[in-house]
């Protein structure tokens, strides 16, 4: 169940993302995301018609999501998701409101709002909620207090992606990203921005599983393994955007083409 909610969710963020990113105007942007907070269909009457059908999408997911969690008897988890959905929207239109003024923040400031654009931290969140009783209420208020492997894992999703995505993001008209915001702060050449910050960010993660946690190890390990995932992604290149390349070929020796066992 962990796996086809996550996999459901991650295409729904990715169209949310696109809207706050690409499509929607400042106005209808903020419309969107008061209707996130209500999470009524009712607010789905002020939408423009494109983001009506994302919205209804949006709820229709996450109802087929609560059902499933009341059929296991872990009601409670569905708050979690909702809220951390919830967060997720309040922090794009944040980002939106810094390019429609052209904002370039500073590395503070931008970290504040990018670490939960990422998605990392509401991914891992709703990951969560479909696992079996090794989840407790304990784990999900864990997760919610950031935690500092949490918060590792999410610079190093942040960082990994704005440092191989920006020059494309930028020409097609996107927020200021990590790249931007430290060169400008600090006056350094693109080359020198964020390697050291990711390779902190690892040993921060390593230190965190060599330590005594408030979670179990397989918790852990989850929040790992979405590192790893991220640094597969945008090791040498976008390839979540472009996925056509060597992602695709990735998923082909894993799914298609598998070494026999």
């Amino acid at each position: 169940m962990a796996r086809r909610i996550l996999t459901k969710v991650t295409a729904m963020t990715s169209i949310i993302d696109d809207i706050y990113d690409v499509y929607g105007t400042l106005e209808e942007l903020e419309l969107f995301t008061e209707a996130v907070e209500r999470w009524d269909m009712s607010a789905m009457d002020k939408l423009p018609e494109y983001m009506r059908v994302c919205y209804q999408a949006l709820l229709d997911l996450y109802c087929e999501i609560e059902e499933e969690l009341a059929k296991e008897g872990r009601s409670y988890r569905f708050h979690y998701a909702k809220e951390a959905m919830k967060i997720q929207v309040r922090a794009c239109y944040e980002e939106a409101k810094w390019l429609q003024v052209q904002k370039i923040p500073t590395m503070e400031e931008y970290i504040a709002v990018a670490l939960v654009t990422s998605g990392y931290w509401m991914l891992a969140t709703t990951s969560f909620i479909g696992m079996g009783d090794v989840v407790t209420k304990e784990t999900l208020d864990w997760i919610f207090s950031e935690p500092k492997i949490v918060r590792a894992s999410a610079v190093i999703c942040r960082l990994m992606n704005d440092m191989v995505s920006h020059k494309f993001e930028q020409k097609r008209g996107h927020v200021a990203s990590a790249v931007e915001c430290y060169m400008k702060q600090h006056g350094a050449s693109e080359e020198e921005t964020h390697d050291k910050q990711v390779t902190i960010a690892w040993k921060d993660i390593n230190e965190e599983c060599l330590n005594p946690t408030a979670v179990p190890k397989p918790i852990l390990t989850r929040v790992v393994n979405f590192a790893r995932v991220i640094d597969v992604l945008y090791k040498n290149e976008d390839g979540y955007t472009h996925s056509g390349t060597v992602l695709k070929d990735f998923v082909t020796s894993m799914i298609i083409d598998p070494v026999p066992i």
